[in-house]
């Protein structure tokens, strides 16, 4: 290289560094705030899934209880359904 392109290129050279600095720290800033965001997200999943598990815990101790018969709970909630479908029907009647 010449001298004088060696004259030229330190300027630039001494520019540039400051620029990558600020970018370098952009960059920083950046990742942190995605960092940030992830956890918050993370958060909230453990909070959910902490939420499912415990709603599986009272569905299985309810299932799992002696004594407990849910074909029979099903059909109660059926006829308690036609019942409440003949009630409405006579009372549309009535009116």
């Amino acid at each position: 290289m010449e001298p004088a392109q060696i004259a030229v290129m330190i300027p630039i050279v001494a520019l540039c560094i400051p620029i990558i600095a600020i970018w370098t720290k952009h960059l920083q800033k950046v990742a942190e705030i995605n960092a940030q965001a992830t956890a918050e997200k993370a958060a909230q999943y453990t909070t959910s899934n902490s939420e499912l598990e415990e709603r599986v815990r009272v569905l299985e101790r309810i299932v799992t209880e002696k004594g407990y018969d849910v074909a029979s709970q099903i059909e109660a909630l059926r006829d308690a359904r036609k019942v409440e479908a003949l009630l409405d029907s006579r009372e549309k009647e009535v009116r």
